[in-house]
């Protein structure tokens, strides 16, 4: 992340991601999958680390595996195997969704991964249960837990998408997006941007 000035010389939060360029790895079509969409791959991949399958798919592309592989429906524009899709699909000042893996945040409590206020807020003698969850069952009926109770468990590393965020700036020779506001993952994660 970043930040920039505006015209009017607000400073203005925002991401840089390298999009691009991605390779048309499968054009999918109705006749023969029963839908379509374009497979795009990203980031090149070391031959010895990919199977004999994953190799021979990506030759047909006439290209070198990819680390990430993604499937977009209802594409804008026609292409054809093997093309070359950069940021260029991309303007300033027009509104994409990004979805990436949130950050994880391993195994957390009740008031950090759910907003709980802690027993009793810390009143009549509570000694050190000030951040417990409470009681969670019910009585003698129905005399269990029921599904969904929010407990404390494991936080982050899930499916995120944001969205309508704002492009600020498209830098074409480089391949990257500047967009307003900040997108799901760690620094390097991969992310999906959809317009």
């Amino acid at each position: 992340m970043t930040s920039l000035f505006d015209e009017n010389g607000k400073n203005i939060p925002c991401t840089v991601i390298e999009a691009g360029p991605c390779v048309v790895t499968q054009v999918r079509t109705n006749e023969v999958d029963g839908y379509e969409a374009l497979q795009l791959g990203f980031d090149d991949k070391n031959e010895k680390h990919s199977t004999k399958a994953a190799l021979g798919h990506f030759k047909k592309a006439g290209t070198v595996a990819k680390k990430k592989v993604v499937e977009f429906k209802e594409f804008a524009t026609e292409q054809k195997l093997g093309d070359l899709i950069d940021v260029s699909i991309f303007e300033e000042g027009e509104f994409v969704d990004v979805q990436g893996v949130s950050k994880g945040k391993g195994f957390q409590g009740v008031v950090k991964r759910h907003g709980f206020g802690g027993v009793g807020q810390a009143t009549h003698g509570q000694h050190n249960r000030l951040r417990a969850p409470g009681s969670v069952g019910a009585s003698s009926y129905p005399s269990r837990v029921f599904k969904g109770m929010r407990m404390a468990g494991r936080m982050g590393g899930d499916n995120v998408k944001v969205q309508n965020l704002r492009v600020l700036k498209v830098v074409a020779d480089k391949n990257l997006l500047v967009i307003k506001g900040c997108v799901p993952g760690h620094n390097n994660s991969y992310v999906i941007i959809q317009k």
